[in-house]
């Protein structure tokens, strides 16, 4: 039997140190990094995305980060394929593909594969637009709600662009997006060793949610929108602004809702996003649970990795 590649995951929910770790591990074993987050493919966002700066990138480097303009759509399916080709990129120059970030339906993707779907039709969408976009997006996700349960609790309520495509893929095939991507038999090609990062408990979890909002909030996540705004280009439908925190940003910065009201809906956004994740990670089988607060975590991944792929002191090819 084919002996399968390995490789690794280093999962977890926002805020829960992974980048940091990931870096860390990159200056200790030969590692390439592959973002798996949907927020930090796009150029122009990087305050409210939490992106790791010039330096971070400098010493790390990510594949699969800056790589789409705000205005251009990048579903799960383009990211599976850049993944499995930056994988490939990896262990062909000996080296070990470490997958990193929170993107949970990005990695469901990548390991289950997706089975083929309709191609986007303007047509129809127009035509959703037109029959259930009443007097908010909150319609639209309400419709899919009563069509495709399953698909809607996977997709946040103020993710346009997914919610108005789980509704075009419906109307176009007749099935449900979650039926069409259950029925398939795809076969992952690697072993995954999985690290999953995480706070001993959700209180923490929530703080340090809002610490990194305020701070955001402090470094420029303001002027990182009002310079979207300003640029002939944007709108607020555009693919990018499904990110967290920007199109409540925008509303505020379009005097829609006041400053505490764009506040608490990304702080309360945020914090459902975490715990969709963590719903997501508990069903992870075989995975290592680390506490993301301890900097002694790094040794166990270490530790494990090594044991992994059979190698002593750290030496590898």
């Amino acid at each position: 039997m084919h002996k399968k590649k390995k490789i690794i995951f280093l999962m977890g929910p926002t805020t829960s140190n992974k980048t940091k770790f990931a870096i860390k591990l990159t200056q200790i074993l030969p590692i390439d990094l592959i973002s798996v987050d949907s927020g930090l493919i796009y150029k122009e966002l990087n305050v409210g995305t939490a992106k790791p700066n010039l330096e971070q990138l400098r010493i790390a480097p990510h594949s699969l980060i800056n790589i789409k303009n705000i205005t251009e759509y990048y579903c799960a399916q383009s990211f599976r394929k850049d993944a499995l080709c930056e994988i490939e990129k990896s262990l062909s120059n000996k080296r070990i593909p470490l997958l990193v970030g929170g993107t949970m339906f990005y990695y469901h993707a990548l390991i289950h594969g997706l089975s083929p779907l309709p191609s986007r039709n303007i047509h129809i969408r127009k035509k959703i637009l037109k029959k259930f976009y009443l007097k908010s997006q909150d319609d639209l996700y309400k419709k899919l709600l009563s069509i495709d349960p399953i698909s809607a609790s996977r997709i946040h309520p103020n993710d346009f662009q997914r919610i108005l495509r789980a509704l075009e893929v419906y109307f176009l095939s007749g099935k449900t997006m979650s039926d069409l991507i259950k029925n398939h038999t795809y076969k992952f090609p690697y072993h995954v060793l999985r690290f999953i990062c995480f706070p001993k408990n959700k209180y923490i979890l929530h703080r340090k949610i809002e610490y990194r909002l305020r701070k955001m909030l402090s470094s420029g996540f303001k002027e990182e929108v009002e310079n979207l705004l300003i640029n002939s280009n944007f709108n607020k439908n555009n693919p990018g602004m499904k990110c967290l925190g920007y199109r409540e940003m925008c509303d505020y910065l379009l005097d829609k809702i006041s400053y505490k009201e764009m506040f608490y809906r990304t702080l309360l956004s945020t914090k459902r996003l975490a715990k969709n994740q963590i719903t997501w990670l508990k069903k992870e089988q075989n995975s290592f649970w680390l506490d993301s607060e301890k900097l002694t975590s790094i040794n166990f991944i270490i530790k494990k990795i090594c044991t992994y792929f059979n190698k002593k002191n750290n030496k590898y090819y």
